[in-house]
């Protein structure tokens, strides 16, 4: 029967998250308030527009609950201004797009081998940026050795591309592979000189940002931040869009609100009806255990990814930005083809086998290689999700083994998908969080 397939197939796939080791640098667990806040009846809800200015009727406790989620976005970042409803990250950067920006304007960031997003590209490559909002894109140079924009070429690309009538009208910050912080005072100088606007994508280090423990965009001269809430920031499934506080953006009183205007306008008509108000609950929760646990956590994440890119630099592998003590965030890239396997599209199956979720990615100079997405030259890693469970930096030195026994020394993956579901029984609860009664996850069954 069709029904009890679809729900012999989730209870599956939680069992078998159960037996994993997860380092997908966008994913992460959410707490078990989280996922009671997740499966309410808010679910079910619409609430058009802003609090207290509803187009449905029937929102009175949802008003309280997205108040307060603001209320909280707004301590944690020290932001005067958020807005909650971005269904996802994405959707938060076309807040951006659409705010402050017309079709035909250009845009600058990343290149997608270099790091970017793909909410970021051009219109030829199915991206965001272009094929939705119509945004001629350029990129910012990139230091291939240092893993960040070079900042002089960048200027000087800049420099010329105004010089010609070439206006870049925003700069988007921020990026997938992000193990270094961005030089935001550097871009936000330039940018404002030619009157453009500069916007963070925090989505993978918004964590780290709330705890303090990777950069300060809002402060360092973002005109904007947004962000996805569910890669360091442990939250469900959402976005969020924040304005620094006025005295930290210079500007008038005026300009300041008609921002906060052009942010809520293009949310609500222009980009959202229904905003999953649960998720916005659960974010709510996500937000108040940041507060109280974020520091914590964020500093272990750090530790975890440095520790990692440690222990496999030892057993051989080609960690990229050794010389930079290889991360200041979650994220790692490794450059596989000196492997047996050679191929990132290759080692990601192999490991996934092995019970190791990892993710291919493009290394800077792929493309130029002749390599493609699908057989990439790098994987990519990320330690927030099996730091919320609890390992620390001996934990590392494990999973290392268990990459390069993989990877390496070519071991049966169904051997090596034994001994890490093995491994994983010590490890089945959420941390850094009020509760965790509920093992992380534990499929709830409610029928």
């Amino acid at each position: 029967m069709i029904y009890e397939k679809i729900f012999n197939l989730l209870k599956e796939h939680h069992a078998w998250m159960q037996r994993t080791i997860n380092l997908i640098a966008s994913e992460n667990i959410p707490s078990p308030a989280v996922r009671e806040a997740i499966i309410s009846d808010l679910g079910n809800r619409y609430a058009e527009g802003w609090p207290k200015e509803r187009v449905y009727a029937g929102c009175k406790y949802l008003d309280k609950i997205e108040i307060i989620c603001q209320d909280l976005a707004k301590k944690l970042f020290k932001a005067g201004f958020a807005d909650v409803r971005p269904i996802s990250g994405v959707v938060a950067n076309l807040i951006i797009y659409t705010a402050f920006t017309d079709p035909g304007d250009r845009m600058m960031a990343l290149s997608i081998p270099d790091g970017g997003h793909i909410s970021m590209a051009r219109r030829s490559l199915g991206g965001t940026a272009g094929a939705v909002h119509g945004l001629k894109v350029q990129n910012f140079v990139y230091d291939e050795e240092n893993l960040n924009i070079d900042v002089d070429a960048t200027l000087k690309k800049i420099r010329e591309l105004e010089a010609e009538g070439k206006h870049i009208k925003l700069y988007m910050l921020g990026a997938s592979v992000f193990p270094f912080p961005h030089p935001v005072k550097e871009i936000a100088e330039i940018a404002h000189e030619y009157d453009a606007y500069v916007n963070y994508d925090g989505s993978h280090v918004s964590g780290l940002i709330a705890a303090g423990e990777f950069q300060d965009p809002l402060r360092e001269g973002a005109d904007f931040m947004s962000s996805s809430v569910h890669k360091t920031l442990p939250g469900p499934q959402h976005g969020i869009v924040l304005l620094p506080r006025i005295e930290d953006l210079k500007i008038s009183e005026e300009e300041y609100n008609s921002r906060i205007e052009r942010i809520k306008k293009a949310a609500f008509p222009g980009l959202l009806s229904n905003h999953h108000l649960h998720n916005v609950a659960g974010l709510a929760v996500a937000l108040v255990e940041m507060l109280e646990f974020g520091k914590e956590y964020a500093k272990q994440i750090i530790k975890n990814a440095k520790a990692l890119g440690q222990a496999l630099y030892e057993l051989g592998f080609n960690v990229l930005g050794e010389h930079l003590g290889f991360t200041e965030s979650h994220v790692l890239l490794v450059d596989v083809t000196n492997t047996p396997l050679k191929d990132g599209g290759l080692v990601e199956k192999r490991l996934e086998e092995a019970n190791i979720i990892v993710n291919r990615n493009l290394l800077p100079w792929d493309i130029r290689k002749g390599r493609d997405y699908k057989h990439p030259g790098g994987i990519r890693l990320g330690t927030s999700e099996v730091t919320r469970l609890g390992m620390k930096e001996d934990n590392m030195k494990d999973i290392a083994n268990f990459i390069k026994r993989v990877v390496m020394d070519l071991e049966d993956p169904k051997k090596i998908a034994k001994e890490v579901a093995e491994y994983r029984k010590d490890y089945q609860k959420c941390h850094y969080c009020f509760e965790n009664r509920t093992d992380a996850y534990k499929y709830i069954q409610i029928r």
